[in-house]
């Protein structure tokens, strides 16, 4: 017998939303289920705005590039992370600086941090592994003492909270991911989102292939085709409409595991005090 890992629920209006797109015939990166999911998730995560894209991995590429990240700079990153953290820094030019990871809660350690800057640093990308955040008021503070941009991939993490706010709004930039074993799914896809709206400006207009934003077919810089479909963003506006029922089932699954382990000898993924985990995954 198979046991898949994670299995999407698709038993809200999904299916309802994309029969509208293909009766339409919206199905490209245009249509109205675009800025609906847009205006969803920022207003869900708290922040300003947000940019839906392809997937997680370019919308790290995005973010680093809205920032200038490039060749010569440096960018700290987590050891323990997936890889397509490290590959967006690579894609712009720029070194992957590796950081430890704290024992108890396994996110980036802020020691660690500190400890790997050096005159060519120019950003942190924070990783909330597993759907338990990082501890952003440290890394914040950190930044702003030695003048640094904070990226946060929140790819594991759509439901996470320190302190009541959303992860994804401490950051300048950050980006999260909809693949299909994701707490919400498009299929594919990804969004960027910000409080700074040059920064959200300057990823719309790498995205749509450098397209200058008043003069159609003109394009002033080298851009990328990372524009999600109307058919994933119908699909993501629907999954929106289910996230607390998605997230409050993660969170009764955990406390399964932490009931049903508590005598063997391991180690389950705790939850810092003050935090909120989502439980993207449960981890030992």
């Amino acid at each position: 017998m198979i046991i898949p890992i994670y299995q999407p629920s698709l038993s809200g209006n999904e299916k309802k939303y994309v029969m509208e797109c293909l009766d339409s015939s919206w199905i490209s990166s245009k249509g109205k289920y675009v800025s609906k999911f847009e205006t969803h998730f920022a207003d869900y995560t708290g922040v300003k705005h947000a940019t839906t894209v392809s997937n997680g991995t370019v919308a790290l590429h995005l973010a680093l590039l809205a920032l200038g990240i490039g060749p010569g700079d440096e960018v700290i990153v987590p050891t323990l992370t997936y890889i397509a953290s490290v590959n967006a820094i690579k894609y712009t030019g720029a070194k992957p600086v590796f950081a430890d990871s704290e024992r108890d809660f396994w996110q980036v350690d802020v020691q660690s941090i500190e400890k790997k800057i050096t005159p060519n640093t120019k950003a942190i990308l924070a990783v909330h592994l597993y759907g338990h955040p990082c501890d952003m008021p440290a890394i914040m503070d950190l930044a702003d003492k030695f003048r640094l941009f904070v990226v946060e991939d929140c790819a594991e993490a759509i439901g996470s909270l320190i302190g009541g706010k959303h992860v994804g709004g401490f950051g300048h930039v950050s980006t999260f991911s909809f693949f299909g074993n994701k707490t919400i799914t498009t299929g594919e896809g990804g969004m960027v989102v910000t409080n700074d709206t040059t920064l959200i400006q300057r990823a719309v207009h790498y995205k749509s292939q450098g397209l200058a934003k008043h003069r159609e077919y003109w394009h002033d810089t080298v851009g990328y085709n990372y524009r999600m479909t109307n058919i994933c963003a119908a699909i993501g506006l629907a999954q929106m409409e289910s996230i607390e029922l998605t997230l409050e089932k993660k969170k009764d699954l955990a406390r399964v595991y932490f009931d049903g382990l508590k005598d063997l000898p391991i180690t389950l993924h705790n939850q810092r005090e003050g935090f909120s985990h989502s439980y993207w995954m449960n981890s030992i």
